[in-house]
């Protein structure tokens, strides 16, 4: 064997890597019970298979035709820098709009500090004579 269909070898380990990483992704997103697991499966389990299918896709250009690929790399990065952090907004957003959880849901660990930060900002409200009531968009000083 040489050393050229060893390196494709690996890249094409990377590739089925990446497809059988993006298989069990669907299935988790599929199958999960909520919005806060179906995320952890659409943004850890298809980041990396999209990383491990660019990376083979680069190891196999780079070995077989000399071509090392910029756009690859920078796909690579681009995927590696942004899915993860979308997936965390997309959670924050949801939770503070009060998505439900699955029932098999154990422990809430935010919660005791977004009540914390909820309390927090009450006081400050008062404090500057906006209304506590979220409903009523007025403050205290156009009552008196």
């Amino acid at each position: 064997m040489s050393i050229d269909a060893t390196i494709e070898f690996i890249a094409a380990l990377f590739m089925l890597g990446g497809a059988m990483m993006a298989f069990i992704s669907a299935i988790g997103i599929i199958r999960l019970p909520d919005v806060f697991t179906r995320s952890h499966a659409g943004t850890k389990s298809s980041t990396l298979a999209v990383l491990l299918t660019l990376m083979g896709a680069f190891i196999y250009f780079a070995a077989n035709q000399g071509f090392y690929s910029v756009r690859l790399l920078l796909g690579i990065a681009f995927v590696f820098l942004t899915a993860p952090v979308a997936g965390h907004v997309i959670i924050r957003a949801a939770y503070r709009a009060n998505v439900k959880m699955a029932d098999t849901t154990v422990e809430d660990e935010l919660k005791d500090v977004m009540d914390k930060v909820r309390e927090e900002a009450k006081k400050e409200r008062s404090e500057s004579g906006e209304v506590i009531i979220e409903d009523e968009k007025v403050s205290d000083k156009e009552h008196s």
